[in-house]
């Protein structure tokens, strides 16, 4: 096959353009071409009047020379050969495997470890501390209504990870040379996502299918051998002369194996501290910490399409915001759901944190993304642990303005930026449950994070039009993006000091997002079972 980048036509183009432009740019007819598929879809929205659809093409032909077809168009770069994007398995498990896999987690990143081990015939264990997903929905909604927190089964812990409460975002900046985000999208599409996502360049699933997609993977990776065990709380990995040799559970028991997967997720905390006592090489580093902002998602469609505002393939506008502070500090947004809600979003009592979520129509009234200021190692000494004492003392100083029962300390923006007290609500009504207390944010961050977001805020407003309305909503605190700390790892995925333990995921500082969470585990299954099948080989060879 072959493929035509940068394919530009305009937003509604006939059904006929595509062929149009392929046949034209490669000089064929059109009973020279079998099928055109498309790999991607983005827009260019830069002319806000006049945006335009950008395609990756991959076509079929026949009786064609592609080689001499390619040869006489070497000059288009636009112009190639299709890549081979299908996933190729790096192993099998052997006949007479005794030692299972051992998987902590059920994140984005776990699941992904446990399905492609599965796939490859090496029957993991997986051990989540949460409920499974359509349990943990239901106390996820109970907390938003009546603040009965479970600290078990949440936003943050359970079957589908943190993830599962989110706009669902399939993009990452990570790179994929060997197309396995392609292989996370083709799962989720067998689990019944929607079939765009493969395609469309900024893919998403919301909540709602994200639960019933996790179920169904959870249903293959039992088929094929593998084990999944809910409210099932790692207490201690054993290590013996630097090597794992299993985990003890919570209920006493132990399980035996020399390889096992630390995807906990970046809420794991208590996990964090018993891998730090047992001497786990970790290391601190960057994280963010700031509110939710929202707005009419009706202010954000105009402002970034335009006369094409609601267009159904546009669908609610997104944006990406960076500003360089004077300080030298750095305010982004982060998180960004359309059409989407603010939620609560801890997982310890007498504690309050926020995060965003969307439904795959993203049709809510507000549009939300965290505003957060880059926090440096430096800022807490360096230490792997004091970076989840920082977010512990911000999540429980916001429980205690918020009036301590779970309701979030909200202020509108324009307060907010001339430094006022706490007043009602206006045009933008917040969103996030169980509620929130209209108070004055000015301490409920650092003083340095909350002088650069009053420095980014109106900056934002000069790239989009009612950024800094002072009817937006702020909402604190936002602490969680990122984990404070890394779990280092050599090129085998084990970690630098401790043998057969492989940190994965975004908890363990590997990924960000579900996406790049899904590709990390993939490569980590392949880690996993290349070194088992060595190990074993190994062991035949000695006896």
């Amino acid at each position: 096959m072959i493929r035509l980048n940068q394919i530009q036509l305009p937003l509604d183009h006939s059904e006929d353009a595509l062929q149009q432009v392929v046949l034209q740019r490669l000089s064929i007819t059109a009973d020279q071409l079998i099928d055109i598929h498309v790999f991607k879809r983005g827009y260019d929205a830069r002319k806000k009047n006049a945006i335009f659809l950008i395609y990756t093409l991959d076509v079929a032909l026949t009786d064609v020379d592609e080689a001499a077809l390619l040869a006489s168009l070497a000059d288009d770069h636009n112009i190639r050969v299709s890549p081979d994007t299908d996933y190729k398995y790096v192993a099998t498990a052997p006949t007479g495997l005794t030692e299972r896999p051992i998987v902590i987690g059920m994140g984005p990143c776990g699941l992904f470890v446990g399905l492609i081990l599965a796939q490859m015939g090496f029957k993991p264990i997986i051990l989540e501390r949460g409920k499974s997903v359509h349990e943990r929905a239901k106390d996820t909604f109970r907390f938003w209504r009546t603040s009965e927190l479970n600290t078990e089964s949440n936003v943050q812990f359970g079957e589908g990870g943190a993830g599962t409460f989110s706009d669902g975002k399939l993009y990452s900046q990570v790179k994929d040379p060997g197309f396995k985000g392609l292989k996370v999208k083709q799962e989720f599409v067998a689990a019944g996502a929607p079939a765009e996502i493969i395609y469309v360049s900024k893919p998403h699933i919301g909540t709602f299918k994200l639960v019933t997609m996790v179920e169904k993977m959870r249903r293959e990776i039992t088929r094929l051998g593998g084990e999944i065990r809910f409210e099932t709380r790692v207490d201690e990995i054993n290590i013996s002369d630097r090597q794992v040799t299993g985990v003890t559970l919570r209920n006493g028991e132990v399980l035996h194996s020399k390889h096992v997967i630390a995807a906990i997720g970046h809420s794991a905390r208590d996990t964090f501290q018993m891998l730090h006592d047992k001497g786990v090489f970790m290391q601190a580093q960057s994280f963010s910490i700031g509110f939710r902002i929202e707005h009419k998602q009706e202010m954000i469609d105009k402002d970034r399409f335009g006369i094409n505002a609601g267009h159904p393939l546009l669908g609610a506008a997104d944006y990406k915001l960076v500003h360089h502070c004077k300080s030298g500090r750095s305010v982004y947004s982060f998180c960004m759901c359309p059409g989407g809600v603010v939620v609560a979003a801890t997982s310890e009592e007498h504690a309050v944190v926020t995060n965003g979520m969307s439904q795959y129509s993203r049709s809510e009234r507000n549009a939300n993304s965290a505003i957060v200021v880059g926090i440096d190692p430096s800022d807490f000494n360096n230490d792997p642990l004091q970076g989840i004492a920082l977010q512990r003392k911000l999540e429980r100083h916001a429980y205690i303005m918020g009036g301590s029962n779970y309701d979030a300390p909200a202020q509108m923006v324009g307060d907010f930026l001339a430094a006022g007290s706490g007043k009602p609500f206006e045009n933008v009504e917040p969103s996030y449950k169980p509620n929130v207390k209209m108070t004055d944010l000015s301490d409920a961050l650092p003083q340095f994070a909350i002088d650069a977001i009053r420095e980014a805020i109106p900056a934002f407003g000069k790239k989009i039009r009612g950024f800094d309305s002072k009817d937006a909503m702020l909402t604190g605190v936002e602490t969680r993006t990122s984990s404070p700390l890394q779990i280092k790892r050599g090129a085998d995925y084990q970690s630098i000091n401790t043998k057969g333990l492989y940190p994965a995921g975004e908890g363990a500082g590997y990924a960000g997002g579900i996406l790049s969470a899904g590709i990390d585990g993939i490569s980590i299954a392949e880690a996993v079972a290349l070194n088992m099948i060595k190990q074993m080989a190994n062991n035949l060879a000695s006896t």
